[in-house]
């Protein structure tokens, strides 16, 4: 071989396209094996879970939380929770009916998932959310309504209670929820999903619930934070109602 001719027989861009190629498939297979640490295998109603194989399930990994607590994912550990509601055929996907009462069963837009029952914090170790009493940097900005004292009404018109504080997510610098106090006596939250706040009558609307249906709001075990849990329940109650807060709600449009 002549000095200087390594590559005189070698198609070096073919090469090159090739070797791309290899890595590019090692790659999305590597990324396509992570995202399965959570929610895998996928489980069939009819077969139950499916086979974890060795191949497309990563091995577990440990992993350190901010906290300083450690979590290996993937942990096979799946929701055993039972759904409180009935199917209304045999065949595996049927749609289900919710058992009683259909605001309080957990099932269809009520469904939630079981997050941790902690709060959720900053990065220096603070709740992540809080009322306006307890993050006193925060206001409610001079441009829009201050919704705290309006009257909070339901659905069917009728009046649940009045805005008592705000409660602001301190890293997005935004509104979470509204505390209401009850006629019926207590203290809700109400996430600003599921408000319109009206400046001109002076009221928070909510469409997804009836007045009297806002006593079942999930309580927060503290009245100054609110953890993951009691998040996903209180969101669940209300999307509960966009589809069972009235029998005409459940029907279809056609």
């Amino acid at each position: 071989m002549i000095r200087g001719t390594l590559t005189g027989n070698i198609d070096v861009a073919q090469v090159v396209l090739y070797a791309f190629f290899l890595f590019f498939f090692g790659l999305i297979f590597y990324l396509r094996r992570e995202d399965r640490r959570e929610g895998y295998p996928l489980e069939s109603e009819d077969m139950g879970p499916g086979d974890r194989g060795f191949l497309l399930i990563p091995t577990p990994k440990t992993f350190l939380r901010h906290d300083g607590t450690l979590i290996e994912a993937p942990n096979f550990i799946g929701d055993t929770r039972m759904p409180n509601a009935t199917k209304v055929a045999v065949w595996p996907g049927a749609p289900l009916t919710p058992n009683g009462d259909p605001m309080l069963a957990e099932v269809g837009p009520g469904a939630y998932a079981l997050r941790a029952d902690v709060s959720e914090k900053t990065h220096d170790g603070r709740d992540l959310i809080a009322p306006l009493r307890i993050a006193t940097n925060f206001a409610v900005a001079s441009e829009g309504p201050n919704p705290i004292g309006f009257d909070v009404v339901g659905a069917d018109r009728g009046v649940a209670g009045s805005i008592k504080d705000v409660w602001v997510d301190r890293a997005e610098s935004m509104l979470r929820y509204y505390e209401i106090t009850l006629a019926a006596g207590g203290d809700v939250l109400l996430p600003v999903a599921f408000a319109k706040v009206d400046s001109s009558s002076g009221r928070v609307n909510v469409e997804a619930i009836l007045a009297d249906q806002f006593v079942n709001v999930p309580r927060t075990r503290d009245p100054d934070k609110v953890t993951l849990l009691e998040e996903e329940k209180i969101a669940a109650y209300y999307a509960a109602g966009t589809l069972y807060a009235t029998p005409s709600r459940v029907e279809p449009l056609l």
